[in-house]
């Protein structure tokens, strides 16, 4: 048998994410038209990506209908004036669905199918609520194979803090207030803004440019959350500040072999070591990142003490405390989500997964003295998803077994 090829991140871009809703800057903004602009965007900062090499484009989207459906990859790739030679497909993993573009291509990579592919997601929450127009088979209920509750991803966090009592409200809203913090240091730092795609905007007012994220609140205080509603059960603990809002945006990247890398003059951004998806009670979904995490780790031979940075996805605060908490890692711990996360940024679901990959990426610029990353997140109806990275900076590699 051959050996595996090496599989690396090339480049990694999205849109800007808005709030979902009338009210959200991509109302009037097709979901189609959101992750071909982001391909688009990919494809103009590496020029020397010849579009007739690339081998497959998967993107990833949860409610799969109207303007977000219709084989997302492949009329995507036509949109964004790759070759019709280049086939395409869609992808759904709901909260996953990025992240399981990335490893699904990235496994055709590593089993030497293709050389360049491009992988991401897209979610217009506001067009398409997830779930909309689902008909869930009624065995889940009638013969008690899921809580009547589990497909409400609010009711499954309240169940996380019901689990584990000191994961509290008021940790909660701290982790909440801290991503608001972290995400606006970030962009005063300049740290957010060189992976944005820029995109027109129509409005009643006329066209405009979003140029960030637009459901920021840098001015959030630990006394504001505390007023706010619990609005999945009286008294709960889950609050619209200590979860990710409803997001619309979209992401792409670029994977390659390494040996494709090297021809081309790309240069990685990172390599990718192992990943894994695990399954958990859907009631209790949010514990997805534990499991999957371990058995990342088990396959890549390494300890959660290797993990330098981690970029874990903030659906609700006690998901990711939860997986904080069975590891032993601070609530502050300096190697978690740097730059802020979901609760600030948003979650648009099925693209989230390649927004974790591309801060990762550029904090291993930052950081050469860290080897390993992880990016994990949890995944609705009780699964989630781990993929580790090498950081081809890493200041103990050599130049023959660096990612480029």
């Amino acid at each position: 048998m051959a050996e595996r090829t090496d599989v690396v991140f090339v480049d990694g871009v999205r849109t800007p994410f808005g709030r979902a809703g009338e009210k959200g800057m991509y109302w009037n903004t097709r979901a189609d038209d959101l992750v071909v602009k982001a391909i688009i965007g990919l494809l103009e900062r590496n020029p020397n990506v010849p579009k007739d090499r690339i081998d497959e484009v998967a993107i990833a989207a949860t409610t799969q209908q109207g303007d977000q459906g219709l084989t997302l990859g492949r009329t995507a790739a036509l949109l964004a004036g790759l070759p019709k030679s280049v086939p395409g497909f869609a992808i759904d993993r709901m909260c996953a669905g990025a992240m399981t573009s990335v490893t699904t291509l990235g496994s055709g990579i590593g089993f030497g199918a293709y050389d360049l592919a491009i992988a991401g997601g897209v979610e217009h929450m506001g067009r398409h609520p997830m779930g909309f127009g689902a008909d869930p088979n009624p065995r889940f209920l009638a013969e008690r194979l899921v809580s009547a509750d589990a497909l409400n991803m609010g009711n499954t966090a309240e169940r996380i803090h019901d689990r584990f009592p000191h994961l509290t409200k008021e940790r909660a809203d701290r982790f909440g207030m801290r991503s608001q913090q972290k995400v606006a240091a970030a962009y005063a730092a300049g740290n957010i803004q060189p992976d944005l795609v820029p995109v027109a905007l129509r409005t009643d007012a006329g066209w405009g440019l979003a140029t960030q994220d637009e459901g920021m609140r840098p001015e959030t205080t630990i006394e504001g959350l505390a007023t706010l509603k619990t609005p999945f059960r009286p008294h709960g603990r889950v609050t619209a500040g200590n979860a990710s809002p409803l997001t619309d945006g979209a992401t792409a990247s670029l994977l390659a072999s390494a040996e494709t890398a090297t021809e081309l003059g790309l240069r990685a951004k990172m390599r990718m070591v192992s990943f894994a998806f695990a399954g958990v009670e859907p009631e209790i979904m949010g514990l997805g990142p534990v499991p999957s995490t371990e058995k990342a780790l088990r396959k890549a031979g390494l300890n959660i003490t290797d993990i330098g940075l981690f970029e874990l996805n903030e659906a609700f605060a006690v998901q990711v405390l939860s997986f904080l908490d069975h590891f032993g890692i601070d609530d502050e711990d300096p190697r978690v989500n740097q730059w802020g996360g979901a609760i600030a940024i948003g979650h648009p679901l099925a693209a989230s997964g390649v927004r974790l990959m591309i801060q990762l990426a550029r904090q291993f610029e930052q950081h050469p003295e860290v080897r390993y990353g992880i990016t994990a997140m949890c995944v609705g109806l009780g699964q989630g998803g781990t993929v580790i990275w090498e950081n081809p900076h890493y200041a103990g590699l050599t130049h023959t077994n660096a990612a480029n």
